[in-house]
């Protein structure tokens, strides 16, 4: 009688240790996973923001977390990607500066077997998967907007300044594409000035003080990136004409992004948010770990969601400090 009850006993133990087992196995799928993450630089609420958010979620699924962070070098960043090759992770989150750069390093991290997912910027080649934004829909939506505020029918002078980011990268390219899709329809929309900033904002403070000197009646600023769009708002309120000229930025919705529309130094923000590109960057890095791998490359566009002072509410942005508490 008494072997019976421990042998139903041990049983009982056994089947909770599978059911424990089993549990844990269900909320860490990613255990014994290795995701690597390259962006441009860390630094700023992009890349912070991904790291934050999908690195808190990818750890919290069992995955081990590894970022190599190039500071804006090409250079460093390849030397990161070939090492991390070598090393072999099972995922590699790259953030690709241009389009060229990193192409043949990516095509060689999938021939080792690495599932590499682009992140917001897209290079020359395809891998497993991209997870970001619309650029082309954002350069449609961002010339619109200027369409609305300095074309046909408004009194105004028509001009437009366009400060671009890299000319290479990928988000300046397809930006460009998009801007130029609406005002070939608009001849009225006289681009008087299209120059790169580099994603720098004293280039692009630099860039539009030049322009607005030479330009008393600007009506309007494309900027491709709310980063470096602060330099293009400060020139604006330099020359006293914050207001008057309309600017018109993109970016992440980090809450920087809102401060500017509040007071007055974006115009419209088209945003493409982190939160959700985190998320989504979670999602397929979990696909690409737990399902067969995908026959041609996945894509997770991001929805763009236009703020300004009309629309801007206490919940459009997210607060880096907020995320990583």
């Amino acid at each position: 009688m008494k072997r019976q009850i421990t042998i139903r006993l041990l049983l009982a133990l056994g089947l909770g240790a599978a059911v424990t087992t089993a549990a844990f196995a269900q909320e860490t799928p990613l255990k014994g996973k290795t995701v690597a993450f390259v962006p441009t630089s860390l630094g700023y609420d992009l890349t912070d923001g991904w790291n934050a958010m999908a690195g808190k979620q990818l750890q919290a699924l069992g995955a081990k977390w590894v970022v190599r962070d190039p500071n804006w070098s090409t250079d460093a960043g390849a030397q990161a990607i070939t090492s991390l090759i070598s090393e072999k992770p099972d995922v590699l989150l790259v953030q690709n500066p241009d389009i060229q750069s990193y192409a043949r390093l990516l095509k060689r991290a999938e021939d080792a077997g690495i599932a590499v997912v682009q992140v917001n910027m897209r290079s020359a080649t395809n891998t497993s998967a991209f997870v970001g934004a619309d650029w082309i829909g954002i350069g449609e939506a961002m010339a619109n907007a200027v369409v609305a505020q300095c074309g046909k029918g408004s009194g105004k002078s028509g001009k437009v300044s366009i400060v671009q980011g890299v000319l290479t990268a990928a988000a300046s390219t397809f930006q460009m594409k998009g801007v130029q899709n609406v005002l070939s329809r608009h001849p009225e929309i006289k681009v008087v000035s299209n120059q790169a900033a580099d994603w720098d904002a004293s280039k692009a403070r630099a860039v539009t003080d030049t322009v607005l000197r030479q330009h008393a009646d600007l009506c309007g600023v494309i900027g491709f990136w709310d980063g470096h769009d602060t330099g293009t708002a400060a020139a604006i309120r330099e020359a006293k004409r914050q207001g008057q000229v309309f600017l018109v930025t993109n970016g992440g919705a980090a809450m920087t992004g809102c401060s500017n529309v509040a007071n007055g130094n974006f115009s419209a923000y088209m945003t493409y948010n982190v939160k959700q590109q985190s998320d989504d960057l979670v999602a397929v890095t979990r696909d690409l770990l737990t399902k067969p791998r995908p026959a041609a490359m996945v894509s997770r566009i991001t929805p763009i969601t236009v703020i300004d002072k009309a629309s801007l509410r206490p919940d459009s942005c997210w607060n880096l400090a907020d995320v990583r508490k």
